[in-house]
Parts: structure tokens; sequence; C-alpha cells
């Protein structure tokens, strides 16, 4: 890893992926995986502080599992009717 790579791992990871698997080197793969795990923890470590929806609760207001508040229909309620 060079002194580029540590200032701006997000830039470099994106750099790695742009060359093909089957021409990376044994070295730049070694670099590859460094940092997906250096940034996968960093992301563990930033994520009870920075939710992904900016700390909204999950389901706020949406009773019964069903993200937008609605019934599921579809075929099997019309067949379910009796005739």
């Amino acid at each position: 890893m060079d002194a580029r790579s540590s200032r701006f791992p997000r830039q470099r990871l994106q750099e790695l992926l742009a060359i093909p698997e089957g021409q990376r080197t044994e070295a730049q793969w070694d670099e590859l995986n460094e940092l997906e795990i250096k940034l996968a923890s960093s992301n563990r470590q930033q994520a009870p502080e920075q939710g992904a929806r900016g700390n909204a609760p999950a389901m706020a207001g949406r009773p019964g599992g069903n993200p937008h508040g609605k019934k599921r229909g579809g075929f099997g309620d019309k067949s379910r009717r009796r005739r």
C-alpha cells in the first residue's frame, strides 16, 4: 500500500476494482482485500452514530410489517371468495 492509498482508501478501492479480475496482481488482490476489510469495519463503527435513514425509526406508523402500510392483494383474495 502506498501513501496515496492510506489517505484516500475509497478512491484506491475503486481504482483496484476497475482492474479486471484476471489482470490483477497478487499484491493488488491483497491490497483490495485489506481495503475492503478496513472500510467494512469503519462502516460498522459509524453505523450506530449515523443511521442509513438519518436515525429514523424503522417502521414508524406502519403496523403489520409492510413498509407501505398497505394490505397485500392479488389473486389470493379473489380466489378465496365464495361462489
